[in-house]
């Protein structure tokens, strides 16, 4: 075999393995739903509106998040397809790996590894901000330096984030202890959320000022679109729902609804969220790290935002579970193939959880929600994701064109094929082309990074290249 053949070697399906992973069946349709919107609703829902009114769309911020979900919805479906198909671990990766091969899937798999730790990472230096808000109304304040980064606005020389650290930390703790425990804490958390928002919503639309609309589109079409292409930030959740996979109870119908599910109703609350705010407070004051608490102070709702930033950090907390989750599994898979170190796909025999890749993966997140300033991270995690939605997306056409994929018997189907998703491919690819230029220099950094270790790792400890070496000594 040519080595640009071994390089696109591609992973095999075996629906009799799909219950062999090592991993217990544990999520129902609910659970997978309040996965989604722990993840989806929450670190968009309590940052992005903000930063998206403030330096790119203005008052059409709602407009860029409606835009967002619709491109979202367009990759949920090709998601929904693939997840009830193909129920493995891994999500994007093990999609791609099945129909594209092993190289691209491993640059896709390397892209969410980025994806995730950002995510983790970003949510985590807002959760610190929303509860040094929440604990400065109890008089009690730690000094600036163990509080925000080096390189953030108003902090000199080292700087360590000791809130976001620990955090991450704690929630790893959560993870190593069991799935079904963290789901349950997850579902309580995400209703808590839930009912934060629609507080908000009540009490800060009597004091929304028409004037504050004014001008709509302060940056035109471009910063509409630009705000749409960073708003792909705060919909990432569907994306770790579907590396729940093989975790899942009947995941030829609970996937897409978990999928499909999550997205209507995140969708519903962000477009609310941020019609409401940007009436509130004018949007070029709203690139701060707790938009919707400032938002309550300066309208003097201080008793609102006190319970706003309580509703911020529980809710918060829902999406560093799901997006931690998401990562582990992740490298899981990854690791499976053979292209990772074998410690990340190490199962507890008791919790039925890789314990040392929740703890490897949680640390990492920590140290980098430590020391990376926040405006440093967030844009970082839409371009890994809009990589994933686009090749997702025009995979389903090679999935449908696979005649051994196609004997597996699917739950779901994507409308309109193949128009769905190649639409939904071209959409992503417009939205990637809108970032800004610093986004695509560290993506290509990471990229080069990721092509290193395939080549000095991955390549001779695959798999499924093993197998076939095998069988040409054999020959």
């Amino acid at each position: 075999m040519k080595a640009s053949q071994r390089l696109l070697v591609k992973k095999s399906v075996n629906p009799a393995n799909f219950n062999k992973g090592g991993l217990e069946k544990t999520l129902s349709a609910f659970s997978l739903t309040m996965m989604g919107v722990g993840a989806i609703v929450g670190s968009g829902i309590f940052i992005t509106p903000g930063i998206i009114a403030a330096k790119y769309a203005g008052p059409a911020a709602m407009l860029s998040f409606v835009i967002a979900a619709v491109v979202c919805s367009l990759a949920a479906l090709c998601y929904a397809e693939f997840s009830s198909t193909i129920p493995l671990a891994g999500s994007a990766y093990t999609y791609v790996y099945t129909v594209f091969g092993e190289f691209l899937a491993w640059i896709l798999g390397w892209s969410l590894i980025s994806e995730y730790l950002f995510a983790v990472s970003s949510v985590a230096v807002s959760w610190s901000s929303y509860f040094q808000n929440l604990m400065s109304g109890f008089g009690l304040k730690l000094p600036t330096f163990l509080t925000a980064a080096a390189g953030t606005a108003g902090v000199s020389g080292a700087g360590f984030n000791l809130i976001a650290f620990v955090v991450v930390l704690a929630v790893s703790l959560l993870l190593v202890g069991g799935l079904q425990e963290s789901t349950r804490v997850n579902s309580i958390m995400v209703i808590v959320k839930i009912l934060v928002i629609v507080l908000f919503i009540g009490v800060a639309i009597f004091f929304v000022k028409p004037a504050n609309y004014h001008p709509f589109m302060p940056h035109g079409v471009s910063g509409l679109v630009k705000g749409a292409s960073l708003a792909f930030y705060a919909y990432i959740g569907f994306d770790a729902v579907s590396t729940a996979s093989e975790e899942v109870k009947n995941p030829k119908r609970n996937m897409p609804i978990g999928i499909v599910g999550s997205l209507v109703v995140a969708s519903i609350l962000y477009v609310a969220m941020a019609a409401v705010l940007v009436g509130v407070v004018h949007y070029s004051k709203l690139n701060v790290g707790d938009p919707v608490a400032y938002a309550l102070a300066v309208i003097h709702q201080n008793w609102a935002a006190g319970i706003v930033s309580l509703g911020a950090v529980v809710g918060m907390t829902t999406v560093l579970i799901v997006m931690l989750y998401g990562g582990t599994r992740l490298l899981f898979a990854i690791s499976r193939d053979g292209l990772l170190p074998k410690v990340f796909r190490t199962v507890s025999p008791h919790t039925k959880v890789p314990v040392k890749s929740t703890w490897i993966f949680g640390i990492i997140a920590s140290v980098f929600a430590a020391v990376i300033p926040l405006d440093k991270i967030a844009e970082l995690v839409n371009i890994g994701t809009l990589f994933a939605f686009a090749m997702v997306s025009i995979g389903v056409v090679f999935l449908r064109r696979n005649e051994t994929l196609q004997q597996i018997n699917s739950s779901f189907k994507v409308p309109f094929y193949p128009v769905l998703p190649v639409v939904s491919f071209l959409a992503c690819v417009y939205l990637m082309l809108n970032l800004q230029a610093f986004t695509w220099h560290m993506f290509g950094i990471w990229l080069v990074i990721g092509i290193v270790i395939y080549f000095a790792y991955s390549y001779r400890h695959s798999r499924i290249r093993a197998g076939l070496r095998a069988k040409e000594s054999k020959s």
